[in-house]
Formats: structure tokens, sequence, C-alpha cells
């Protein structure tokens, strides 16, 4: 079993263990800032089946954003993907142009360095869109939760990948949209530290919690859990190239 998407801590080798014995496997470590893309990246080396997923977040579009630094962290062969970056417009921690400015550079990154670019939109879903249309490469919807890009998702075989949110009670949205996802689409995720999911709301988010979600998938898809997470994992190693 894989997360796709996971914020390791100080605390990653107690996690990382905890995860193991759940029977997680596979880990991609995202960084939001470059100083936390060496780290990730440092986990990555000394763990086994963890992996690095390296951005900058549209939160830290206000200060210099170290692009030449994220493009020499690329070259390690841990890394696997570009990002997290889009924008949010929902915190506005950061200017909006700043952070369009900053979502293009890494997009364009993403096409330079030849590796996938994992999204994050909050609230600006019409303005992500204008520039995912025009980037050519693959790219993964971190964290669904924008369901008017769930059209151009389908149409362009974009990567959809589900956290937490899709167990909680009142997601049926969020299910209806895990239907309509090809199966040589979907991706799973934690988001960890954050949404944990329902059998475990409240409690910090870890990887070893992936497997509620994805048996959440499963049961919207009306689908063996087993099936299921097979197929996942070669989503995943398809797009990360693992």
């Amino acid at each position: 079993m894989i997360d796709t998407h996971a914020h390791l801590g100080d605390d990653a080798a107690e996690v990382l263990e905890r995860a193991r014995a759940a029977g997680v496997a596979r880990i991609v470590d995202v960084a939001t800032t470059v100083a936390g893309a060496r780290t990730s990246l440092a986990l990555a080396d000394a763990q086994e089946g963890v992996y690095a997923c390296l951005g900058i977040h549209p939160h830290e579009a206000g200060t210099p954003a170290g692009l030449d630094q994220l493009r020499e962290l690329l070259q390690h062969p841990r890394a696997v993907a570009v990002g997290e970056t889009g924008l949010d417009y929902f915190r506005d921690y950061a200017p909006h142009d700043a952070q369009q400015r900053l979502f293009e550079a890494q997009l364009a990154l993403a096409r330079e360095v030849g590796k996938p670019v994992v999204i994050h939109t909050r609230a600006a879903d019409a303005d992500t869109l204008v520039r995912l249309v025009e980037h050519d490469g693959p790219l993964v919807l971190h964290c669904f939760s924008s369901l008017p890009l769930l059209e151009p998702a389908l149409e362009r075989r974009w990567y959809v990948s589900f956290a937490g949110n899709v167990t909680y009670k009142n997601a049926y949205d969020l299910r209806t949209a895990v239907r309509r996802v090809p199966a040589d689409r979907l991706l799973v995720e934690t988001d960890s530290p954050y949404l944990a999911p329902q059998p475990v709301r409240g409690r910090r988010n870890e990887p070893a919690f992936v497997r509620y979600t994805l048996d959440a998938l499963a049961a919207a898809r009306g689908v063996d859990s087993a099936e299921l997470e097979c197929q996942i994992d070669d989503n995943a190693t398809q797009v990360f190239g693992l």
C-alpha cells in the first residue's frame, strides 16, 4: 500500500514504523519550502520506501522562492515530483499575483526536469485551471475537493488523489467524484498530519491511516479493497516513476 502525499515531521521514524506495521510500504513525503525539500530528501535517503516531492507552497509565495535551489534538489534520484504547488485564495497568506507567478514557474520547472507536478488548489479553481490546461505533462490533483476541476481532469486524464475528507459523513459529492475517476487515474493519500479519516477523526493523521481512505474509495466504487489497492499502487508507480 502507498500513501502518495504525506508531510512527515520530526517523529518520522516512529510514524514510519507504524505505517509499515499497517502495511504501508511506500510514502511520498511532500515538501512545501526549499528547506523542507532538503529535509525530505535526507529522510528519503535514510528510509526505505520514502520518496520526496519537492515544491514551494502558495502560502510561501510572498518570500523569495529559491527556484534555482529547488531545480538542483530535483536532480536527486529520490525526488519524484514537483510540488505541492498551486493557488490558495482561501487563507490569503500571500498576494494572488505572487502565487500565480510562483505557480507558473514551478509548472515550467516540472516540464524542464520531466517530472509530474502535484497541485494544491483552494478557492482558486478558475485561475488554477487556466494554468493547468496550458501545462504539458503529468499532474496530480492532490486532496481533491475542487469539483469544478473534475470534468477537465476526466477529459485530460489527470491523476486525482483523495484524502481523508472523502470519508466524512456529508462528503457525498466527493464520493460521487470517486466513482467517476478512471481506475488508472485514481490515487489515495493522507495529507497527514491533516484530515484524519472518519474512524480516527480528531487525531493527528499519519500514513498508517491511509487504509481507512482506501477502504472508503473501494466502497464508493463497489470494488474489492485489495483489488483497488493493487490498482492504486500501480498508478502511483506509473505517475511517480517509482
